[in-house]
Order: C-alpha cells, then sequence, then structure tokens
C-alpha cells in the first residue's frame, strides 16, 4: 500500500505564546523529530505543511528528503492545510493509496505506531479509517484510505478530520494510543513534559 505522511505544521502555536514547532526536546526540534519519525517509515511522500512562522521552520527541515508546502491560507483553519497536504501529496506521487495524518505536538507519535496503523489498514478492505484512540477520544494519527480524499477535500474553515472521522465510524478501526492524551499546546504543557521526560 502506498501511504503518504502529512504533517499538519502551519498553526501559530497562540496558546504557547511561540513556534511549537521549535521547541527543543532531547536537543532537536518537535518539527525535525516528527519528520526523522515519518522518515523511519517506508511511507512516501512525507509532506510538511507551514504557514506561520514557515521561514524560520523550513530551515529546521530544507535538507530532509521531504516535500515542503507553503500554506498562504493557515489562517482560515485546519481544512486549509488538510487540502494543501493532500495536493502537495498527490503532486509528488500521483499513486497515492491512504494518507496519514500527523501533528508535531504529539511528542510518543512513532514508527512502529504508524506501521501498526498501515498493517491495519491492509488486514481489511472494508476499512476506509484507521485512528488512534485515547481517554475515551478518537482522534490522529489519522489514517485516511483514497476513497474519502474527496471528504476531505470538502472540509472548510476550522474543520479538522474528525468530521470525516465521525462520519465513516462504520468503516473505521482504531488503536489504543494511551499517550495520546498528550499533547504540547501550553507551556506548562511543555515544561512539564521535558521535567518528566529527562528524569526517566
Amino acid at each position: 500500500m502506498n501511504v503518504s505522511i502529512i504533517i499538519l505544521a502551519a498553526g501559530a502555536s497562540s496558546r504557547m505564546g511561540a513556534p511549537k514547532q521549535l521547541l527543543l526536546i532531547d536537543g532537536k526540534t518537535l518539527i525535525k523529530r516528527i519528520c526523522e519519525t515519518a522518515m523511519d517509515t517506508t511511507c512516501y511522500p512525507i509532506v510538511t505543511v507551514l504557514g506561520a512562522n514557515r521561514n524560520l521552520i523550513r530551515q529546521e527541515t530544507e535538507r530532509m528528503p521531504i516535500t515542503i508546502i507553503d500554506n498562504p491560507q493557515w489562517e482560515k483553519g485546519m481544512s486549509s492545510s488538510i487540502k494543501m497536504g493532500l495536493a502537495g501529496a498527490y503532486m509528488t506521487e500521483k499513486e497515492i493509496e491512504a494518507a496519514i495524518f500527523l501533528t508535531v505536538d504529539m511528542p510518543y507519535v512513532n514508527a512502529e505506531l504508524i506501521n501498526k496503523m498501515i498493517e491495519k489498514a491492509k488486514s481489511d478492505d472494508n476499512i476506509e479509517v484507521v485512528a488512534c484512540k485515547y481517554d475515551n477520544q478518537i482522534g490522529i494519527p489519522v489514517l485516511f484510505k483514497r476513497s474519502l480524499f474527496t471528504d476531505l477535500l470538502e472540509l472548510t474553515g476550522d474543520e479538522g478530520a474528525k468530521k470525516v472521522v465521525m462520519k465513516n465510524k462504520d468503516k473505521t478501526a482504531l488503536i489504543d494510543f494511551p499517550e495520546g492524551k498528550l499533547d504540547l499546546d501550553t507551556i506548562d504543557e511543555y515544561r512539564n513534559f521535558v521535567s518528566n521526560y529527562n528524569s526517566n
């Protein structure tokens, strides 16, 4: 199965007060960590969608074998980045059968999880979505097969991919990912994570 990874990294990190893409864990920025995680899989192409602070963030990724897409409409919401990411993936590789969406602020996402999602998608032709489950929520990382790309392209404003997941619950498989409940949205969450990470 030809699977693309689309990293949604266009947001302004308004709650963080600084570009979260450039926060450091173990001496690496979050954007670099998630790109390297994607590169540890067999997925191709890897597309990173940038928007706010794109010139700074691009410096972290420009030497990597990934497709970088600038989203000039990032302020219009998540849907614009989803569309730009799919367009970038298709421009790079026409034969994509599925796409996995990632963000930079989930530090426990790893290649093993991504590979598990792909295997689940391949195991049953009736599965159109593979999403992660944590804290009684369904969320990203999430994989969509090509049949749902049109639905993703019809999202508007700040609608995220979850709308398409909920519309197709009967075709969705779930992967337990309890660590997914942690996403780094505020500076306190980041500091707490780094403190715990460094003490382990």
